[in-house]
Parts: structure tokens; C-alpha cells; sequence
């Protein structure tokens, strides 16, 4: 975590583009549907993100080819938009971001399509809840370990697992960097968390086990991931400002 807080014009740039990229979220949300292939999705992504002023992200970082990531059933994260056509029983994560006057707000969600089963909504509901448990045990001072650990305790209690390996990142003007944020943890333990910075939460939760396989994206240096056992994976992501007296979620519309 960089030692320097944001200053309150650097505060208010980042509510900014969190919440526009929380718009983009909403907007989409009629047009993920059946029978829509992941590549119209992130057309309208780039479509909408550009009619807000902003830049997609992703799009040309490391060599990622996309506007946003779209990982569907046992993809746990950094799925690539592609001609795959959403089916009923689907579930699919998409995650957005947008940069904006130098800064970048994060957010992700999961789509159900049509009628899923319920272990589909088991895990999307678990894994909703467990992003938030961990962004409410956010104090000024607390630790990456105090988020970590009440994600992993809520993911487990309700039978699920965590991914290790992936987590939540600082954010800000560098779309990137420190601290790490865990799905699991110890209480006090990790880095801490400093007031007016900002950082993301963004648990991943799989139905089965916690081992992930990792799959080269062409011509960029990120990878994608699948559950090994290839069970249902689900994730939700905010962007969170720690402040003096508690946390701000940045992306909301």
C-alpha cells in the first residue's frame, strides 16, 4: 500500500469512475441474457464505457484483448469474451473496469441465465455474501487478514471454498498494486489498512474444491482459470475506500 492517503480531490475522482463503472454494471444487465454470445457483451461494455467518457481497463492491459472479463460456470476468473452463446442454466461473472482522468474503479458481478439449478444459486448467493462479510469487517487500522478471515469462515460455514492463489488488490491510480486482499486469513494478521486508500474485495467461491488450473491467454501475460474439479465458481467485487471513521463502497451507481 502506497504510504501516500488520497487527497480529497484524488477521493472524489475515484467515487467518480467507481461509479461509473457500477453504471456500466447495471446497464448491461437486460442484455445478458440467452442466446447473447460473450463477444455482443462486451461490445456493448466498450460501447457504454466509451459513452461515459471513460476507457475500458482491461482492454489492451498486458496484451488482454477484452473490455471486460467474462467467465462463465467453472471459469473462476479473467475469462475472455469469445463467440460462446449464454445458455439457460448458465451462470457468468463479469467484471468491469473503467479508468477515468488517470484513476480506475473495479467492479464485478454474477449473472444467472434463465433457470439455473440450485447449487448455481447456492454459490452466487454465498459468494454475494461472503464479499460482504469481508468488506464489513473493514476498520481504519484493521487488517488485509481481518477481510480475508471472515470471508473464508462465511464461504466455509456455508460448505463452499475459497480460492487462495487470487484476491482483491489496491487500487487508485495504478489499476494493480498493494495490498494483497485474501479470501482467508488470520485476525491481525497481513497488511494493514490504511485510512483514504483504496482497495478491492472480490472473493472467489467455488462449489467444490479450492484448486484452480491456470490457462494462457495468447498474446497477453494474464491467465485464466477453471475450477479443477470443474464445479461452479462465482465472484462479486466492489471497490472500497477505508476512511477514518470506517469503509465507502465506491462502486455503486
Amino acid at each position: 500500500m502506497s504510504n501516500k492517503p488520497l487527497s480529497l480531490d484524488e477521493q472524489k475522482k475515484m467515487r467518480l469512475v467507481c461509479k461509473l463503472a457500477a453504471q456500466t454494471r447495471e446497464y448491461i444487465v437486460p442484455y445478458v441474457k440467452e442466446g447473447v454470445t460473450l463477444l455482443e457483451i462486451d461490445k456493448m461494455i466498450y460501447d457504454h464505457t466509451k459513452t461515459l467518457g471513460c476507457e475500458p481497463a482491461t482492454l489492451g492491459y498486458r496484451g488482454y484483448p477484452a473490455s471486460c472479463c467474462t467467465s462463465v460456470n467453472e471459469i473462476v476468473c479473467h475469462g475472455v469474451p469469445d463467440s460462446y452463446v449464454l445458455k439457460n442454466g448458465d451462470i457468468v461473472n463479469i467484471d468491469i473496469t473503467h479508468k477515468l482522468d488517470g484513476f480506475f474503479g473495479d467492479t464485478s458481478a454474477m449473472f444467472m441465465i434463465g433457470d439455473v439449478s440450485a447449487d448455481a444459486k447456492k454459490i452466487v448467493d454465498i459468494a454475494q455474501r461472503a464479499m460482504m462479510a469481508g468488506i464489513e469487517a473493514i476498520t481504519p487500522y484493521g487488517t488485509t487478514g481481518d477481510i480475508g478471515f471472515e470471508i473464508n469462515k462465511f464461504a466455509t460455514r456455508s460448505g463452499c471454498s475459497t480460492v487462495k492463489e487470487i484476491g482483491g488488490h489496491g487500487i487508485g491510480r495504478i489499476f494493480h498494486t498493494d495490498p494483497f486482499i485474501p479470501s482467508f486469513g488470520k485476525k491481525g494478521k497481513g497488511d494493514k489498512l490504511i485510512p483514504f486508500h483504496c482497495f478491492t474485495v472480490e472473493p472467489m467461491v467455488n462449489l467444490g474444491t479450492d484448486q484452480i488450473e491456470e490457462f494462457p491467454i495468447p498474446g497477453s501475460s494474464h491467465h485464466f482459470y477453471k475450477t479443477k474439479d470443474k464445479k461452479l465458481s462465482a465472484q462479486f467485487e466492489h471497490t472500497i475506500l477505508v476512511t477514518d471513521k470506517g469503509y465507502e463502497i465506491l462502486t455503486v451507481p
